[in-house]
């Protein structure tokens, strides 16, 4: 029998290999307990602390370090969410709520501890590091909920974006007041931030000219490899780039993922980096569980059980407060901080640089680190509580079997427009696969005798199984101008040789989706306008002829005038502040 006697490298695909089988086993189950992945991680990362052996455990810092990748991918795929016209919208909510809700929590929180003894220095610290909430968490709520659109969602999301963000200064403020610290000059720190200045001038420079004709190259070589590793490569170099003038990945990151939410390979660069980001950020979870001190916790658990519900008691009416403060109702400010008292993944940033930096010890940072854990396996009980409270109704599922999909024609959204445009094509016979995401819909239109399948139109696989590959024509029916945008780039990416139909919100969602290269493209509203124009002016004394006349010629003027603004859109150097400035045929005074 030969002897198992591992290499160096061996051994490393051994420890991968068991990491990879506890993630398998505890994520899924902790998922299935309402737990979240996320603990599921942390706890995968915990046992094999426990009953592993292996070569990182010594020096877990090393992992987790290598880990934070993760995090920056994460902040990637935020900045991809937030065009710099959408922040500027939210500037007041982000920067006015979001920063008073950070400072007014973190002096809350910051009491605690120096009630204990802690330096003020950690103290401050601990408290805004425990101001910061879960984004991964929050947002997953939102979307199940389907609420980021309710006054409580924007509000709970652009309090998270203005954290995600604070964590890149808080890191910096940990560096400022760490013991070990070196002083600086007045000449340094100006030279600091103009290095700092700069590097941001520089990342916004090349995201602005240099990505969108980068990625139009390399699209033209259909190789989804290359595609992937450009994306990598953009988040690396804005990572380094950042590094380089001293500040944080994350920032780079971010600024990055916000000069490509413009971008038409957007929703590409986003599907390339997602298992990356999820791999990685699951990768920092469980070193965040490899390196909690157990015998630190064991010793404290009972400081722990009451540490936790106090800081969440005093993080969610601090909150609160705040709410109320910016005029929100009662009932959006108590889901706000019922969505946001749990703690959140930044902070396990945060306290690892601040144990780093010897601002506190490693058993204190080992007892922080168990007290966002436990925060973040509550906050399902709260989302619970909100259900309980305020009759959120959550998003029904269904088990679909797509054995029975296919046809010539694929219609994603099966709403009133959905519905009205499978009519014509019912009425020849033509066979068609009808998919849509509300449960509610789908056994309405299953007690009328429709058969529509249950799916989520921005997933790969669930086109494929809906019979993408087989089909001639795609109709898109959804009404989220995003959500198309999605489906019209995941189709043409990976379904190129089916033509498009697609509903468009208003005038500069059709600009934007012709421009993307749409075969056909119908405003939702256009047609039914001009036919109540046409009855307008029939009640008015005109004759049918007449009124059919003035309406088509209305028609003509108004696609002249869309055709015009669609080269110039195209043509533009901003294309979105081109497509901002797009107004329709203006109202002109009537001829007597």
């Amino acid at each position: 029998m030969p002897s198992f006697d591992p290499t160096a490298l061996e051994l490393r695909f051994w420890e991968a290999l068991g990491l990879i089988v506890l993630a398998c086993l505890f994520v899924p189950l902790s998922r299935r307990l309402g737990l979240g992945t996320i603990i599921g991680y942390l706890v995968a990362g915990l046992a094999a602390g426990a009953f592993l052996s292996l070569s990182f455990a010594a020096h877990p810092e090393e992992l987790l370090h290598f880990a934070e990748f993760g995090v920056v991918l994460f902040l990637f795929v935020i900045g991809l969410e937030f065009r710099p016209a959408r922040l500027w919208e939210l500037r007041g909510t982000i920067f006015g709520r979001g920063l008073v809700q950070v400072i007014a929590c973190g002096g809350v929180l910051a009491f605690v501890p120096l009630l204990f003894g802690l330096s003020w220095q950690a103290s401050l610290i601990i408290g805004l590091g425990l101001t910061l909430s879960s984004t991964a968490l929050v947002v997953q709520v939102l979307d199940e909920k389907g609420e980021r659109g309710s006054d409580y969602g924007q509000a709970t999301f652009s309090i998270l974006l203005f954290e995600d963000l604070a964590i890149v200064p808080l890191l910096l403020l940990v560096q400022l007041l760490s013991p070990t610290g070196e002083e600086m000059s007045l000449a340094d720190n100006f030279i600091a931030i103009g290095f700092a200045i700069l590097a941001i001038g520089l990342l916004i420079g090349i995201g602005r000219y240099a990505l969108e004709p980068m990625f139009r190259i390399l699209a033209r070589t259909r190789m989804p490899e290359i595609m992937t590793a450009s994306a990598l490569g953009v988040v690396i170099a804005a990572a380094l780039i950042m590094d380089l003038a001293g500040m944080s990945y994350a920032m780079g990151a971010f600024i990055a993922g916000v000069m490509l939410a413009e971008s038409p390979y957007r929703h590409e660069v986003e599907a390339n980096i997602e298992p990356f980001r999820g791999l990685f950020l699951g990768l920092f979870f469980m070193a965040v569980g490899l390196s909690l001190d157990l015998p630190s916790v064991v010793d404290n658990w009972a400081l722990i059980l009451v540490a936790v519900p106090l800081f969440m008691t005093l993080k969610g009416l601090t909150i609160y407060l705040v709410s109320r403060l910016f005029r929100s109702s009662h009932e959006t400010s108590t889901r706000t901080a019922l969505a946001l008292a749990q703690h959140g993944e930044f902070g396990f940033v945060l306290f690892s640089a601040a144990a780093s930096a010897t601002l506190f010890d490693a058993e204190t940072a080992s007892i922080l680190v168990a007290i966002v854990t436990l925060s973040m396996a509550v906050s399902s009980l709260l989302d619970r509580l909100d259900s309980l409270l305020f009759k959120a109704s959550k998003p029904q599922s269904i088990e679909e079997d797509f054995a029975d999909a296919g046809g010539s024609v694929l219609i994603v959204g099966f709403g009133r427009f959905g519905q009205i445009v499978a009519q014509p094509l019912l009425s020849e016979h033509q066979s068609i696969t009808v998919i849509d995401n509300d449960a509610d819909r789908v056994r309405e239109a299953g007690r009328f005798g429709s058969r529509v399948h249950f799916g989520d139109g921005t997933r790969r696989d669930v086109l494929r199984a809906a019979g993408a590959m087989e089909a001639r024509l795609v109709i898109l029916c959804v009404n989220d101008p995003q959500v198309c945008d999605r489906i019209v780039a995941l189709v043409q990416r990976d379904f190129d040789h089916l033509r498009i139909l697609a509903r468009a919100y208003d005038r500069i969602h059709a600009i934007k989706l012709i421009d993307m290269g749409v075969n056909g493209v119908v405003r939702e509203t256009a047609e039914a306008a001009l036919r109540v124009g046409k009855e307008a002016l029939t009640s008015l004394g005109y004759c049918d002829a007449d009124a059919e006349d003035i309406v088509a010629r209305t028609r003509s003027r108004d696609q002249t005038l869309l055709d015009s603004q669609v080269v110039a859109a195209h043509g533009a150097k901003d294309r979105q502040t081109a497509l901002e400035r797009i107004l329709p045929e203006p109202l002109t005074k009537a001829r007597r």
